[in-house]
């Protein structure tokens, strides 16, 4: 870590008591993030908690952040840093001095162990609930006491068997010293009688330790639970504190900054917009895992009021307490979608064909970076093989295709009578491709250049999809899709990604279009930014953040969605989505709400009117009719978690299926071992396809060297053409202006004759 914070002589002992005191403060320097460095913070330890403050002025009102140090790590990095670390949360502290770094060092350790004699003493109390009750303590102490009387039963056994013991070694060594038979028989009985009161002692003592064992197994476990219990609460507790505080400091500034907003409709009461969130810069934390955005930019440019059915309107903000407030009810009411869009009742076939539900686990395999490196000495970059532990045993074609998941979205889209209701499916349709990846924090396979993956659904559901990797730098797939229920979809998606430290980028580049054959109706719309966060430390999660324009080029119709990133401050529902759906006039006809993991509801705007607005700025307040559901998020399958979290159609995607061509992502061999679990051979096998595809790059570069030589030399004007894709095309798109691969034809042909002799040898 750099140490580009300030340097100064602050020091941290100013007016500060002794280390072994019950209560020490002082200055330190507190790593935020890599733009600001180290900040100065005014630190208070007391009562086993490590606390920080901005100011000394802030101790009265606005804590920044705790540390529990009962089950908090103490490192030394160098001379004048300390690393805290607990419950996932790190400190990285800088003292001005080596001296005064020895002097929190020594009261940290201090307070730790004070703070752990503390749990321990009150560890004796914990049940499988809060014992607060008198009843619980008594039930506590009397299980206590039984097993106290137990082991006093041990003791005494004990004590029993050693004396019987050593009366029967003496009777034994009486015994050997005889020479009379007639005493001989006297022993021998003497022997028998302390022998059988020996077994007898024996067998008490075993009982007894039988009933011990037995009491303290049936305890053992609710102690367990217990103590596991009050351990989450305390956890909890601390975050719960720390979240309130930096919510109060929040509510606090906004009280302060900006003056109550009021609005009001001719048919809707007055409301309150809400306090005003905190500016960027005035962020009320800077602690380095967490990600901070904009929360007043981010919300919603606009205010709903749903009518209810007797006029009676009440006012929610456009979230999902707001829009999606009401219980969704179906599209075939009065006042909603026209009558083609009725029945979202899920898929309307079932498929004719049993599909597999279900896949091999995931090996419980453990990353070992050594011997990911040590394989990596002495190797180009470009060589170094990733190994399929990062990966999942789906293609980033197969990725692609998973955006059909609801195609019945386009199929109720293309029956609809009406632009605006089409836009909203459309719009529903855009947000569901992200359902399936808020638990997949695993990578596709990168495909090789000319691999191919067809998803064949006509007779199931009426659609047919082929994608083709087209390009392999920069790595882009050409997708196309055409269904027999009346509409075709096509894109070309470029992958663009930046690593920014702890978390991933990934933008995807390229339009997507969208065309109804019926009506005519042209959509295009992007996709959003996904983000990986969690890269270099902690578990990985995803995020989806950014807006999409959906236009009709048409009608000229638009839907503005805005996917809202997660901020530590909101108190939004995470992965919200909002739009609004307007003419080409600009006016707006739908707002819609919902989460990207979810569902997505839509409601009817009857009214509109411009609201007040702190600064300058004013809301539009949108009266609308109740929300209807649009779209909502199939289950995963059972045992979802132990298969990569895959959905129903990923689970699918990798099925053997006859006739696919040769190209196809279903027989690329380490896709297909990682599936069965033999890691270590997909990994050779990645390895040798890597190489070969190396090997064909390598003679394609000679053969262009050696055409531009024979150009050189003998004028001939003929170019080199390079690499062409078997199915795809480029053609200078007419709406967007841009130059992007279509589908030229023939894949479906060859398919339905089995000739594949135009496909190379990828595999």
């Amino acid at each position: 870590m750099s140490e580009q914070g300030k340097g100064g002589s602050a020091s941290a002992s100013a007016a500060a008591p002794a280390p072994g005191s019950d209560t020490y403060k002082g200055w330190l320097f507190k790593w935020t993030n890599y733009l600001k460095g180290y900040q100065r913070r005014w630190f208070v330890l007391s009562n086993g908690l490590l606390s920080y403050y901005r100011t000394q002025a802030e101790m009265a009102h606005t804590c920044r952040g705790t540390i529990n140090l009962a089950t908090a790590h103490i490192d030394t990095e160098d001379a004048c840093n300390i690393v805290l670390s607990s419950g996932g949360r790190t400190y990285h502290l800088k003292a001005s001095t080596e001296v005064e770094r020895q002097r929190w060092v020594t009261a940290l350790e201090l307070a730790k162990a004070k703070a752990i004699r503390m749990m321990n003493d009150q560890s004796d109390d914990s049940g499988d609930e809060e014992p607060t009750s008198q009843s619980d303590r008594s039930e506590i102490q009397g299980t206590l006491k039984i097993l106290v009387s137990k082991l006093d039963d041990l003791s005494t056994c004990n004590d029993l068997i050693a004396k019987h013991g050593a009366a029967l070694q003496r009777s034994l060594s009486e015994l050997e010293g005889l020479k009379v038979p007639v005493e001989g028989g006297e022993k021998i009985k003497a022997v028998n009688e302390r022998a059988t009161l020996f077994r007898i002692t024996s067998n008490a003592m075993i009982n007894a330790c039988r009933d011990f064992l037995d009491l303290a197994e049936t305890h053992s476990r609710r102690w367990q639970r217990a103590l596991q219990y009050e351990r989450e609460q305390r956890t909890h507790l601390e975050e719960t504190i720390e979240q309130l505080a930096k919510q109060h400091n929040s509510l606090e500034r906004a009280w302060r900054e900006a003056p109550t907003l009021v609005s009001s409709t001719p048919s809707a009461p007055t409301t309150n917009k809400g306090s005003e969130r905190p500016r960027k810069e005035e962020a009320s934390d800077e602690d380095e895992d967490t990600e901070y955005f904009d929360a007043m930019e981010d919300s919603p440019a606009f205010i709903t009021v749903t009518a209810s059915e007797n006029t009676q309107h009440r006012r929610s903000q456009s979230s999902l307490s707001g829009a999606s407030g009401g219980q969704p009810s179906d599209w075939n009411q009065d006042d909603n979608m026209s009558p083609g869009c009725n029945d979202m009742s899920g898929k309307e076939l079932q498929p004719r064909r049993r599909r597999r539900t279900h896949i091999p686990d995931k090996p419980n395999y453990s990353l070992n970076l050594w011997s990911i490196m040590k394989n990596c000495i002495g190797k180009e970059l470009s060589k170094i093989p990733m190994p399929v532990n990062f990966n999942e045993p789906l293609s980033m074609l197969q990725r692609l295709s998973e955006d059909l998941e609801y195609h019945e979205l386009l199929d109720k889209a293309a029956r609809c009578e009406s632009s605006l209701e089409q836009m909203c499916l459309v719009a529903a349709f855009s947000v569901s491709s992200y359902s399936t990846t808020i638990h997949r924090t695993a990578k596709p396979f990168n495909p090789l250049l000319g691999e191919t993956y067809e998803l064949d659904r006509l007779e199931e559901f009426g659609y047919r999809s082929l994608c083709e990797q087209v390009s392999h730098h920069p790595p882009a797939a050409a997708h196309h899709v055409i269904s027999q229920r009346g509409w075709t979809l096509w894109q070309e998606i470029t992958i663009a990604s930046k690593f920014r430290g702890k978390y991933l980028s990934i933008m995807p580049l390229g339009a997507i279009h969208l065309h109804f054959h019926s009506s005519g109706n042209h959509y295009v719309w992007r996709k959003v930014t996904s983000t990986v966060h969690n890269i270099i430390v902690g578990k990985l999660w995803i995020d989806q953040s950014g807006d999409i324009e959906i236009v009709n080029h048409r009608t000229k119709e638009t839907c503005q969605l805005k996917f809202s990133p997660y901020s530590y401050f909101s108190r939004d529902v995470p992965r919200k989505v909002t739009g609004v759906v307007a003419d080409s006039c600009g006016q707006a006809h739908y707002i819609l709400s919902g989460t990207w993991d979810d569902k997505m509801e839509s409601a009817k705007i009857i009214q509109s009117s411009r609201g007040g607005g702190g600064e300058g700025k004013q809301k539009t307040v949108y009266q609308t009719l109740a929300p209807k559901l649009l779209w909502k998020k199939y289950p995963l399958p059972e045992n979802a978690e132990n298969m990569y979290h895959f959905s129903g159609l990923a689970l699918t995607m990798n099925e053997q299926e006859d006739g696919v061509g040769p190209t196809d992502s279903r027989l690329r061999p380490d896709q297909r071992l990682m599936e069965e679990g033999r890691w270590d051979d997909a990994n050779s096998e990645k390895q040798r396809l890597e190489e070969k595809q190396r090997a064909v790059r390598r003679r394609r570069e000679a053969e262009a060297s050696d055409a531009l030589d024979e150009e050189c030399e003998y004028d001939s004007g003929k170019e080199y053409e390079g690499y062409q894709p078997l199915w795809f095309h480029q053609r200078r798109d007419s709406i967007t202006g841009e130059t992007n691969f279509v589908y030229k034809g023939g894949y479906w042909e060859s398919k339905d004759r089995q000739d594949w002799s135009v496909c190379p040898d990828i595999f």
